[in-house]
């Protein structure tokens, strides 16, 4: 390689460009003089095995040092290493360490939800005058794909790195019927780590049939790090001025309320758990935050749905999305039952979750945006989660 390059430069000093030549020798040699480390990376590893067939854990590693860890059984994110002030890199996603601890059971930590992200009232649907009956897994109602929804699946998986990038592509094939849903359903997952601290998920989805479809992501944050505190000091914001109020059993009566003067008003940076122990109907309901806000987007584009600083480590947090809006939950099911990465509990309130979503229970909502999706359409979606210091713009 390095004669051939030679060969090359003298080459270039006959017919008299010799000194563009040097400098793309000079450039050469800088770049060999690079850590691989200076490069985006991805390596993989077992992850143990589901059904005789093995599942892989992927690790993508951008220039600035952050990483993360994601497994093709679910999609699950199980790792997201981001530094703080100081420099220093935490893992600030909950999650297990073994593969066997998902299996158990797991509120979805990290996952890619589906086909329906968040509840479908009673489990039922209706389309074309064709009633559907889904998987009830929450109650009475269907919550985040039934029973075996797009967590609980094994991913086929493979993945891209170039000088800026690493990205991992994530595919499945949903039949028809499966959990009751109509039309057999392609579905692509791309992640992408990108070199400004930023973890892209895009979302493309195919049908053969008229159906209905609503993914999301289902990571729990703490961005003191995964197990070493509540989040209720976290400093919200939600770019929104209205949410779906909710009945007893969380399923949205189709009204949007203005936020104004109310608990679910975090319009300007507010404390997580500012409000949280308010009397309040809809806080009683969802035992804290566990509510759909419904963005002030206006247009096509990616829009800034909600920023979360921690004061103490000084990390903070960008929720960008082309969905028209996001569901926070603040945690409110942990309950100290579940031990996660390093043998840390999970105690109450230890996670809080933004999914970027269609409102719940679309389907049987009219007035709500449509989750529809045609034979020859594609459902396209993408949420980027941005990583930076709360105070990098204030110098």
């Amino acid at each position: 390689m390095k004669f051939r390059f030679k060969q090359f430069v003298y080459f270039c000093g006959i017919v008299g460009i010799g000194l563009a030549c040097q400098q793309r020798q000079a450039n050469q040699q800088e770049k060999e003089e690079k850590s691989p480390s200076d490069y985006p990376q991805v390596e993989q590893e077992s992850f143990g095995t589901i059904e005789g067939k093995e599942v892989t854990l992927f690790t993508l590693q951008n220039s600035q040092g952050m990483k993360v860890k994601i497994t093709n059984y679910g999609g699950i994110i199980s790792q997201l290493w981001v530094p703080d002030k100081e420099g220093q890199l935490e893992d600030v996603v909950l999650g297990f360490d073994h593969l066997e601890d998902y299996l158990k059971g797991s509120p979805y930590f990290g996952a890619i939800v589906g086909r329906y992200g968040n509840r479908i009232a009673k489990g039922q649907f209706e389309l074309d005058g064709e009633l559907y009956s889904l998987a009830t897994n929450d109650g009475s109602n269907h919550l985040h794909g039934g029973k075996k929804g797009f967590d609980k699946v094994l991913w086929d998986a493979e993945y891209l790195v170039d000088e800026k990038n690493v990205k991992l592509l994530l595919s499945y094939h949903s039949i028809d019927g499966e959990e009751g849903y109509p039309g057999n359903l392609s579905v692509k997952v791309v992640y992408t780590l990108t070199d400004e601290n930023a973890l892209k998920i895009e979302y493309y989805a195919t049908t053969d049939k008229k159906t209905i479809v609503n993914l999301t992501n289902h990571s729990y944050f703490n961005l003191k790090g995964a197990g070493k505190g509540d989040i209720l000091e976290h400093q919200l914001t939600i770019y929104a001025s209205k949410f779906s109020p909710v009945n007893q059993e969380l399923i949205p009566t189709g009204e949007l309320q203005p936020v104004e003067g109310t608990a679910f008003d975090f319009r300007k940076a507010v404390a997580v758990g500012a409000r949280i122990q308010k009397e309040d109907t809809q806080l009683k309901f969802g035992r804290g935050y566990d509510h759909n806000f419904v963005l002030n987007r206006t247009g096509e584009q990616l829009f800034e749905a909600a920023t979360v600083v921690e004061p103490v480590s000084g990390r903070k947090m960008q929720v960008f999305t082309s969905e028209p809006g996001v569901q926070f939950y603040s945690g409110n099911f942990l309950d100290g039952s579940l031990t996660g990465k390093d043998q840390r509990v999970y105690e109450h309130r230890y996670g809080f979750c933004l999914e970027t979503q269609h409102f719940p229970d679309t389907p049987n909502q009219p007035g709500f945006p449509s989750v529809i999706l045609e034979p020859g359409q594609t459902y396209q979606s993408t949420t980027v989660y941005k990583f930076s210091l709360a105070n990098e713009n204030k110098k």
